[in-house]
């Protein structure tokens, strides 16, 4: 058994608020916490991602697409497509994003 908490798991490596969980060769587990306004840009992966929205609202942005997201919702995008979020209400949006490998 392994336990990470957020204050003890590893930082990713962007100018985010962005933390590894659970990393495997077949899986990560990242936490990510968005500020009002913050934003990822579009951009692709070469593996499948499903974002889980933990708290606030926000939008995923998929190739030509904008969906709004609230908490409890889960998205999955396969890889070498294009996505990005942006928070785009006045709390904290956080989002759990499992890497699938």
């Amino acid at each position: 058994m392994k336990l990470t908490t957020l204050e003890t798991a590893e930082k990713v490596p962007f100018n985010l608020d962005g933390r590894k969980m659970y990393t495997n060769s077949k899986v990560e587990l990242i936490h990510l916490t968005l500020k009002p306004n913050e934003e990822i840009g579009l951009h692709a992966n070469p593996f499948d991602v499903i974002f889980f929205i933990l708290e606030g609202e926000g939008e995923i942005f998929f190739e030509n697409e904008k969906v709004k997201v609230l908490s409890n919702t889960s998205i999955y995008v396969e890889r070498d497509k294009q996505r990005g979020m942006r928070n785009s209400g006045q709390n904290t949006f956080r989002i759990l994003v499992t890497k699938v490998f």
